[in-house]
């Protein structure tokens, strides 16, 4: 996941690892970020398994999200051939340079405008991700997020439910 700061792009591959450790998976995430807080770069990598990670560095992944155009360039040529990309339409202009990846663009910035929450973008484009690959169980994203968010950010729960069903419709039609 990458994008710029400030996106979800570190609580989304967060979100992934919690619910693969709460369906019993082997999970790695590492994040990495700039100094800025928000707006520099952010990205993370997340890994998966149903075997043991003998390494939680990524130099060859399967799935791609790119917030941002930068990150589109950044990692493009990274994913495994065969592999997904999810670029964010919104911020990003151009269409995947490779034909041995399956791509999908999501208009997800401003949906989440449109819903009222730009920052649900992440849910939409994590919704797609599990559509399109169901690493991780849906279901168990919402459950997640009521665990580790405080109570206080409860109330934002329902949207993201709904960024999330919003992400999973559009995967198929791409």
């Amino acid at each position: 996941m990458a994008g710029f700061g400030g996106q979800g792009v570190l609580s989304m591959g967060q979100v992934i690892a919690y619910c693969g450790a709460s369906e019993g998976r082997e999970v790695s995430w590492i994040p990495s970020y700039g100094p800025e807080m928000r707006g520099g770069t952010a990205n993370c990598s997340v890994c998966v398994s149903d075997k043991p990670i003998s390494s939680p560095m990524v130099s060859e992944p399967d799935i791609l999200v790119a917030m941002n155009e930068p990150s589109l360039d950044k990692f493009e040529k990274m994913v495994r051939p065969g592999g997904l990309i999810f670029a964010n339409l919104s911020l990003i202009t151009r269409k995947c340079e490779r034909d041995d990846v399956t791509a999908h663009y999501i208009d997800a910035s401003q949906m989440a405008v449109e819903m009222g929450n730009v920052k649900v973008a992440n849910m939409i484009m994590l919704g797609a991700l599990l559509a399109a690959d169901p690493i991780i169980d849906t279901k168990s994203v919402i459950r997640i997020l009521e665990q580790v968010w405080p109570a206080s950010k409860h109330h934002l729960l329902p949207i993201n439910a709904r960024a999330l069903e919003k992400g999973a419709a559009l995967t198929g039609s791409q």
